[in-house]
């Protein structure tokens, strides 16, 4: 979309209706204009809906992101960030590796209001329209290396729960190894790409997805069962607020973890496991099933399950409840 689509979308995001000729004369251009600007906003995910003599409504509303209220709410911590908006971008991660790659500092935040190639686990694709969720990447610069990262997206998922209780998040929980789950079916996810060397230094960009409201559009789009914020929370925060909770939990997490790994955060992220002690079967990348109870992770992160060839302890694989 196009900075005069943008302008356009901004002057709605109290979610009212507006019409072409109102919204024309307070940017200077004709009704047509207004009208050819706002034309394929659908094809971005943006749900805008049009009726003859009332004009254009932004179905509900843009709770627009603004890094200085964002600043606000983190108090003394904004000093450890760097906080960017974009208003479309295809991924945050993958923009934020390449400004990773140019020199940016450790505490580098890009968060992004439209996504519109949003990059999940394993490949696939992370869906999310207009306002409708809160999509973002952290850089965070380690002294350790790679080999010493295990078990870092589980801490993350510690973090974000941490944040989401502030807001009494209710039935939340995590499932291994980097989702955020809910009764109603996934509430968040998260993707992390590391740079740098084996014994160290390395960089870390840690891409977290929350999901806000579910608009029909977006849900539909969705191939797994899905849940958002204003499900879980009897008054949700707004995304201002939810970002600056994420990034004062992430660095208390994330500066523990480079003192002592994930071990420090085993017995908490257990607490927190949506399948601890539950029935579950595990598909491993080449497609074989295993099922067993899920006894919690290692010192590592590995998941373990009791099998009936005993207990024992993965890395990788996708999680489901066993019938």
């Amino acid at each position: 979309m196009n900075s005069r689509t943008w302008q356009l979308l901004s002057l709605m995001a109290d979610g009212e209706f507006h019409s072409g000729t109102a919204l024309g004369r307070q940017l200077g251009i004709s009704r047509a204009t207004v009208c050819n600007a706002l034309a394929s906003v659908a094809d971005s995910g943006v749900l805008l809906q049009r009726i003859r003599g009332r004009g254009y409504r932004l179905n509900g509303g843009w709770d627009r992101l603004d890094s200085v209220a964002i600043e606000r709410h983190l108090g003394a911590a904004a000093a450890h960030f760097q906080i960017d908006i974009l208003q479309q971008a295809a991924s945050s991660n993958t923009e934020l590796l390449r400004r990773a790659a140019q020199g940016l500092p450790s505490g580098g935040v890009l968060a992004v209001e439209l996504q519109t190639a949003g990059r999940g686990r394993i490949g696939r694709a992370w869906h999310s329209g207009l306002g409708n969720a809160l999509t973002f990447s952290l850089l965070w610069r380690l002294d350790c290396g790679l080999n010493a990262l295990s078990g870092l997206s589980l801490a993350v998922g510690v973090a974000i729960f941490r944040a989401l209780q502030k807001y009494n998040a209710v039935g939340v929980g995590l499932k291994w190894p980097n989702d955020i789950q809910a009764p109603q079916g996934k509430l968040g996810g998260v993707l992390i790409e590391a740079q740098g060397d084996m014994y160290g230094p390395s960089a870390v960009v840690i891409g977290i997805g929350i999901n806000c409201s579910l608009p029909l559009m977006i849900e539909q789009a969705i191939t797994q069962p899905a849940a958002a914020l204003d499900q879980v929370c009897a008054t949700p925060p707004t995304r201002n607020q939810l970002l600056a909770a994420l990034l004062q939990e992430l660095a208390q997490v994330l500066d523990e973890f480079a003192r002592t790994g994930f071990a420090s955060f085993r017995a908490e992220w257990e607490q927190c496991h949506a399948q601890q002690d539950l029935p579950i079967r595990l598909q491993m990348p080449d497609g074989a099933m295993i099922s067993g109870v899920a006894r919690g992770v290692s010192e590592i992160g590995e998941l373990r399950l009791e099998t009936a060839e005993g207990v024992r302890q993965f890395n990788s694989g996708e999680v489901g409840i066993r019938s």
